[in-house]
């Protein structure tokens, strides 16, 4: 597993200009520094919560940080501009819609930042958000690229579902997919071909629900091959927007929020997070949750009472921010050191690092979870009950047990008094990551009356509707 850093996606470099495109390959965000070498200036777009990845590249280039562009107030992850503000006198740049509690210039529909030879240029694009915008980098007087956001991705374009009951606009899903309708064909196929465009996400984020592994593009690819961009009556498009769309995290609210204030300064966060050495099982309050990060095998031979097993993986921010809820304590563990400091700062990236209570690493524990009687379950399924914790959308496109319940991760804690207690229990989810935590979730409430099994990897071989 990588280390939690903020990798560079590539270097556009020009005559007097770089475009550095960096990654967080777990939030699937990126961000973007753009650089005039003649005026050593940068500009950065959409910052991750650690600002130093940034601080370091525009000390390669003994350049100064002038400006942070935000193209909306995000919902997937918490972003650094107002740290960056504080630290280097940065202006911030939002839509005036936006609404924000931080110092900022407002960057509307024509408005413009230059420096160097380079002029930024807002276009006002609601769709995703009431306030969104996309930032054209004109060149020499050319246009040369597009920042998109959240509205055009590379494939695909955003969700118009998240403003429903988060931020100081709210808007109906339909009302916002109309919007991106029109944002899509009066602005950005209005570009030229040749334009590059750099969006703020890429495959796995939960911002949309069809996007390509790649990392740009241009506007006259996007025309040829992303679905959002062809020709189709406004209501099609609505209602193929917002046809299958992902399930929302419960931390997506309270990302918007927190972005609209400005986060803490990262560091400063970090070194606030209680450690523990020398765990006695005995001082943790058992009113709050565990997050146990350990690989779902260890976690089944020996774990603490009510502990959750968020398995250290790709996507364990996205399913603490889904299992717990914003402003509840929470501890949380992990194999060493070293993975439970990554966790830490993987946690700040979507702003939870507050409502850790303590962190500490865990080697067992007195709760052990009994191991999948396979072959009678094959022989015997009506023996069980079968939870599948998959994501209504993906039930609706396979079911796997015919006589199964869903009831979807994120779901689960708030929905567990409707898992039948009278048989023994089976988790399954796609491919076994998500059935660690469900199964979890539901041994800490029926494990001392009935057995509850995690299926695992083994729903793999499970193809047709019932064995």
């Amino acid at each position: 597993m990588p280390r939690f850093v903020l990798t560079k996606g590539f270097t556009l470099k020009t005559i007097k200009m770089i475009i550095e495109q960096f990654k967080d390959e777990f939030l699937a965000h990126y961000s973007y520094a753009i650089v005039s070498e003649c005026e050593q200036k940068i500009i950065l777009i959409d910052p991750s919560r650690n600002p130093e990845p940034y601080y370091e590249f525009a000390k390669k280039f003994e350049a100064e940080i002038i400006g942070v562009i935000e193209t909306h107030p995000h919902a997937d992850f918490v972003s650094s501009h107002l740290q960056i503000h504080q630290d280097t006198g940065a202006t911030i740049y939002a839509h005036s819609l936006t609404g924000v509690a931080y110092p900022f210039t407002p960057f509307d529909e024509g408005d413009e930042i230059s420096f160097g030879k380079i002029k930024l240029k807002s276009l006002h694009t609601p769709g995703h958000s009431p306030d969104s915008i996309s930032i054209v980098l004109e060149h020499d007087g050319r246009d040369k690229a597009v920042f998109t956001g959240d509205t055009l991705f590379i494939g695909d374009c955003g969700r118009p579902d998240l403003r429903e009951s988060v931020g100081n606009l709210q808007a109906k899903r339909e009302e916002l997919a109309r919007k991106m309708y029109h944002s899509l064909r009066d602005k950005m196929m209005k570009l030229a071909d040749e334009v590059l465009v750099y969006p703020a996400h890429g495959s796995g984020t939960l911002c949309g629900k069809a996007l390509s592994t790649a990392n740009s593009s241009t506007i006259g690819a996007e025309k040829l091959s992303n679905w959002s961009l062809q020709e189709m009556t406004e209501d099609d498009f609505v209602k193929e927007l917002i046809a299958d769309q992902p399930f929302i995290p419960k931390y997506f609210g309270f990302d918007v929020d927190l972005n609209r204030k400005g986060a803490a300064a990262f560091s400063p966060q970090m070194e606030k997070v209680k450690v523990l050495n020398n765990l006695d099982a005995e001082v943790l309050d058992a009113d709050v949750l565990v997050v146990d990060a350990r690989p779902e095998n260890i976690f089944k031979e020996g774990h603490l009472p009510g502990a959750v097993n968020i398995v250290y993986g790709k996507k364990f921010e996205t399913w603490l921010g889904s299992i717990v809820r914003p402003r509840e304590k929470f501890y949380l563990t992990a194999a060493d050191q070293e993975q439970l400091a990554e966790l830490i700062r993987r946690t700040a990236s979507i702003g939870y690092e507050d409502f850790i209570e303590a962190a500490f690493v865990t080697y067992t524990g007195d709760v052990i979870m009994p191991v999948m009687p396979l072959e009678y379950f094959i022989s015997n399924p009506e023996a069980f009950t079968v939870i599948d914790v998959r994501n209504e959308n993906e039930v609706k496109k396979k079911t796997i047990f015919s006589d199964s319940l869903n009831i979807p991760l994120g779901e689960l804690r708030e929905r567990i008094k409707e898992v039948p207690a009278g048989k023994p229990v089976v988790v399954h989810c796609a491919g076994g990551s998500r059935s660690a935590a469900g199964s979890s979730i539901i041994a800490a409430e029926l494990g001392a009356e009935i057995p509850v099994y995690d299926l695992g990897g083994a729903v793999r071989d499970f193809s047709s509707a019932e064995k």
